[in-house]
């Protein structure tokens, strides 16, 4: 088990997701994020079923830099009850990994 993580969120609007993309690089929140377009969503929102097109954000980053993240995913993202959930990274290469963490808030102090 490694202390990585990937985070997955979704937005509506290609600019929203570049702009949170984008933020969370250059914040150093995320070592990378993957913006990934034409996903469709199915999901229950105030009482009914609802569907739409999507923009997936695949956001590779530490645990440790999940509650920094969470907060300013709080105040960038555009939906009400934006997703924001992370998953672990059991293992990965390790040149990969590395890189990952060199490009993380802390890394460059």
């Amino acid at each position: 088990m490694t202390d990585k993580i990937v985070i997955l969120t979704t937005c509506a609007e290609a600019v929203d997701a570049e702009r949170m993309a984008r933020a969370l690089v250059d914040g150093h929140l995320a070592a990378c994020v993957n913006v990934v377009p034409g996903v469709r969503s199915f999901y229950h929102w105030k009482g009914a079923t609802q569907s739409g097109e999507e923009f997936l954000l695949i956001i590779k980053t530490s645990l440790d830099l999940f509650g920094a993240l969470r907060a300013e995913m709080e105040k960038l993202h555009p939906y009400e009850v934006p997703e924001l959930l992370a998953l672990p990274v059991v293992a990965g290469a390790e040149n990969y990994l590395s890189w990952l963490q060199s490009n993380l808030r802390g890394a460059q102090e």
